[in-house]
């Protein structure tokens, strides 16, 4: 965290200050909830906090376009997580009772398959598509080369490519 007499702790508290309320409403608006507003407008400067990105502004316009573009992008992982977490809540209520998992284990499953979908978004766009057509949908790559456009020779390769990718994250050796 910047020092408090810094000059980048000083623009952050001047950001915050100036754009905070009109970030809270705007979420609100966007999300029609108040608590989930709140907890992204904070998540929204705890970022500036923790990865401080250039945070003087030419204008209060140019702030608020960057503010509005991270809270975007915040709400975008929001409804994603909430998508993950309806699906597996909808598999858990089709297993009996006595199957179903602690919260402890649930959190830890929603949050692998939100890893897990965040790597897979990181591919390039027909090794993604051809990667969830063979390993999600179940489909056999002649389905998979038709579905694409493509041949089944290419189909493999999309999948070796997605597969080493794959890989190349997990390592962190990839971004």
């Amino acid at each position: 965290m910047p020092a408090a007499d810094s000059p980048l702790h000083q623009d952050l508290h001047a950001l915050y200050s100036d754009h905070h309320g009109w970030l809270f409403k705007w979420l609100r608006w966007r999300l029609g909830n108040a608590a989930d507003a709140a907890d992204l407008a904070q998540d929204a400067f705890l970022r500036l906090i923790v990865k401080p990105e250039p945070t003087r502004f030419n204008s209060p316009l140019q702030a608020r376009a960057y503010l509005r573009t991270m809270a975007q992008g915040l709400c975008t992982d929001l409804w994603r997580r909430r998508e993950v977490e309806q699906a597996w809540l909808d598999a858990l209520a089709m297993q009996p009772e006595a199957h179903a998992p602690s919260l402890e284990h649930q959190a830890i499953v929603i949050e692998t398959l939100m890893q897990v979908g965040a790597m897979i978004d990181r591919l390039p766009e027909k090794a993604r598509k051809a990667f969830v057509m063979a390993q999600i949908q179940g489909l056999p790559t002649p389905e998979i080369a038709t579905a694409l456009g493509v041949s089944q020779r290419m189909v493999q390769k999309y999948l070796a490519q997605a597969m080493l990718q794959l890989a190349l994250i997990d390592a962190g050796l990839s971004t």
